[in-house]
């Protein structure tokens, strides 16, 4: 069989395709913002995890500007060799202060933050448990480890406690790793409990925090400090492509943890570094974030009008209290139905099908933004509200 025999027999993209109902890919001519443009149609973005809504921000912009103005387009090299600025340490730096930690290090994506993090900790004859709904760069990160990968029943503490009992900890370490927000769903970890059992077992915490910084606690530090569990966290990880608005990924640990990672991460040591234009962005956001923390109440305040306007409708929800709000269509066919349906009236949404949720649960994915207006959402939600309609009657 020829190698690329797949390449043209992929039938769900296919039949997609064939139906009109195809739902990637759709190009924007204008930025990110509560408001694109996207083929031509004014559309309300639903779709987007600008969840401070900074990237449409002037002071934002302008640092970005002035940092390819002083530094050039790229680094040309990875942070090891000659691609470290001094504007890549300050940010490391203003992490670490704001999330209450010894040191940071950031990587080129977030995706890659994961592979780097993981696979540098965790090692032949190691453990590391995951959350069965964990992004797919944990997964993967947990592949390239080499370490024995467990999964545990989706926020299912007593699951997790039954792995942590069979593990053989004389011979390896243990890590647990979980979605502090979780993408799909939008629910949050169940963290007093992992971090009670990790102390229990003997084993380090790591929280991807992707979804929660910016979005959680009083200051927007996301899932640990919600819960007041700062210092019980060994590894934050987090990204910039969100609450940032921005490009790149970051952990933030003790310094010893940080540097080895420095040292042994492949996914680090062998990448480009962080373009300027692309860490003044993310410090300039996290600036804005810390004085202005009424973004992450107001992000709150938007967040719950949805949830109830949808409700009101009778919108089938995910239960949660984060900018998430995915919605239940069911069946994969009547997700792409219903996001080319909502795109037509002009609302974004992000279709979630099988493998990504289990089968006969398909979603459509909405996220909030703090800068979206009670009348985006108003429209939105009545739009929404009529396309379900439609999708239940078939």
């Amino acid at each position: 069989m020829d190698l690329f025999s797949k390449c043209t027999k992929h039938e769900t993209l296919n039949k997609a395709r064939a139906s009109g109902l195809y739902p990637y890919f759709h190009m924007l001519t204008t930025g990110q913002d509560t408001q694109v443009v996207m083929e031509g149609r004014d559309v309300i973005m639903l779709g987007s995890n600008n969840y401070l809504g900074l990237t449409s921000d002037e002071r934002v912009k302008r640092a970005g500007i002035e940092a390819l103005e002083k530094y050039g387009s790229a680094c040309s090299g990875s942070r090891f060799l000659n691609g470290t600025l001094d504007i890549h340490v300050a940010l490391e730096k203003e992490l670490a202060e704001f999330l209450h930690k010894e040191d940071a290090v950031a990587f080129s994506t977030g995706f890659q933050s994961n592979l780097g993090i993981i696979s540098a900790i965790a090692g032949s004859g190691d453990y590391i448990l995951c959350d069965k709904e964990n992004h797919a760069s944990i997964y993967d990160g947990c592949k390239l480890s080499y370490a024995k990968m467990i999964r545990y029943k989706h926020s299912d503490m007593e699951d997790l406690e039954a792995k942590l009992k069979k593990l053989d900890l004389s011979v390896g370490s243990a890590l647990i790793v979980t979605d502090g927000v979780f993408s799909m769903s939008g629910d949050i970890a169940r963290l007093p409990e992992i971090v009670m059992l990790a102390q229990k077992y003997g084993a380090r915490v790591m929280v991807d925090d992707a979804h929660g910084l910016g979005v959680l606690g009083e200051h927007g530090r996301g899932t640990a400090e919600y819960y007041g569990l700062e210092d019980a966290v060994d590894i934050y990880m987090g990204t910039f492509s969100k609450s940032l608005a921005s490009l790149g990924g970051f952990m933030a640990a003790n310094k010893s943890v940080c540097e080895y990672v420095r040292h042994v991460s492949r996914p680090f040591i062998f990448s480009a570094s962080i373009t300027p234009a692309s860490v003044a962005c993310a410090r300039e956001s996290l600036k804005i974030l810390q004085s202005e923390p009424e973004r992450v109440r107001r992000l709150a305040e938007v967040s719950t009008y949805m949830r109830n306007k949808l409700k009101a409708y009778d919108v089938p929800i995910i239960e949660a209290t984060t900018p998430i709000i995915s919605i239940y269509v069911y069946e994969n066919e009547k997700a792409y139905i219903g996001c080319k349906l909502l795109l037509e009236r002009g609302v974004y949404v992000n279709p979630i099908i099988s493998p990504a949720t289990p089968v006969g649960q398909a979603l459509l994915r909405t996220s909030y933004t703090a800068t979206h207006t009670y009348e985006q959402l108003d429209t939105a939600s009545k739009k929404i509200a009529e396309v379900v309609k439609i999708l239940q009657d078939e």
